[in-house]
């Protein structure tokens, strides 16, 4: 029997608009703690989890690494989101994407590398309760992207394997975490990372943003 392919989105960057507020609240948190650092350099790390991304920035220019500093950053990240997320907005064709998804019976949940605290104020921009959705957070999963834990668990959420599902995701950490669980990878151009490096870090499909992933829905089985 035909089974009809699950959909697992990441949330930054794939369904709103907000990696450059994230990029701009994480420059805040590091020039609170006397860092300084191009904001290129924090974008290249956006979609993985926010402790990897701390040790990996402070690696990269030879700071100290404690557990009392990454939880400093992460607080100081979140407090400067909350100002930064009032320009969030859905992305072209997000809603309309998991609407049509939802007309034709198939399944999706979220799953992004952010806090429920950060993520609260996106899942409000699309509409979206978690009581209702299956939401998967960092706060619910040991490791976040790379590693594959964030997708495993929303597929579990919805009852379904990671093998034959779609990761929706935005950014070359999204798509290695969809080869690690046997998904496979659909790339969206709208969080800033190019067409080559998603396909080269395993995307089978490429698109602009949902409003174009809509368009080609056919493409990625999306049809009952």
């Amino acid at each position: 029997m035909r089974q009809s392919p699950a959909f697992l989105f990441d949330l930054d960057g794939t369904l709103v608009d907000s990696v450059y507020q994230h990029v701009l609240s994480w420059k805040d948190a590091l020039d609170a703690e006397g860092i300084a650092l191009s904001v290129w350099r924090i974008h290249r790390k956006i979609g993985m989890s926010g402790g990897l991304f701390t040790n990996q920035l402070l690696r990269e220019i030879g700071e100290e690494i404690t557990e009392e500093r990454r939880e400093r950053l992460r607080q100081a990240h979140a407090e400067a989101y909350r100002s930064h997320s009032r320009s969030v907005v859905p992305l072209p064709g997000a809603r309309e994407l998991l609407d049509a998804l939802t007309r034709e019976k198939l399944a999706w949940a979220i799953a992004t590398s952010g806090r429920m605290e950060t993520a609260k104020h996106n899942l409000d921009r699309l509409g979206i309760d978690p009581d209702e959705v299956p939401v998967v957070t960092r706060d619910a999963v040991k490791y976040a992207k790379p590693e594959p834990d964030l997708f495993i668990a929303a597929a579990e959420r919805l009852g379904v394997a990671t093998e034959g599902s779609m990761v929706i995701g935005d950014s070359i950490w999204d798509m290695l975490a969809a080869q690690r669980c046997r998904a496979l990878g659909v790339g969206l151009l709208s969080g800033g990372y190019g067409g080559e490096e998603l396909e080269r870090s395993g995307a089978f499909r490429v698109y602009e943003d949902p409003a174009d992933m809509l368009d080609h829905l056919d493409e990625v089985g999306g049809r009952t």
